[in-house]
């Protein structure tokens, strides 16, 4: 049923990371499409394209976000994707290796759906 289907947006720099989450989904046999940015910067460009360059549907879409990227971080990215009228009520799962209460608490203020701390054994959040 592809009507159903959850797109999902990782943004993360580390490849390490990238090859984790992969890992986690094909373990959990979450088959959601998953589109990569390396960072906020990126993450908005794919976001707000609506032609075929960035291949990432403007529907049914999550975002699984990392706060520690370059050029644009996480909670920049967030401040951002909160205040784009077509983007604000897109859900973020934050998951990042930073435990600062800041980070969380900007993180919740920001709406986000969720804050995992890094590593991660296993994911199941989609299926």
């Amino acid at each position: 049923m592809p009507e159903r289907v959850i797109n999902v947006l990782l943004v993360e720099d580390d490849e390490v990371d990238v090859m984790n989450v992969k890992r986690a989904f094909k373990k959990a046999n979450i088959t959601n499409p998953l589109y990569i940015a390396s960072n906020g910067l990126e993450a908005l460009f794919m976001l707000r394209s609506h032609d075929q360059s960035s291949n990432l549907p403007t529907q049914r879409r999550l975002i699984l976000l990392d706060i520690n990227i370059p050029k644009m971080g996480g909670i920049e990215f967030l401040q951002e994707l909160r205040t784009d009228p077509q983007l604000k009520s897109t859900p973020v799962v934050v998951m990042t290796t930073s435990n600062q209460d800041e980070d969380r608490v900007e993180a919740y203020n920001l709406n986000v759906a969720g804050y995992i701390l890094k590593p991660i054994n296993s994911i199941i959040l989609l299926n």
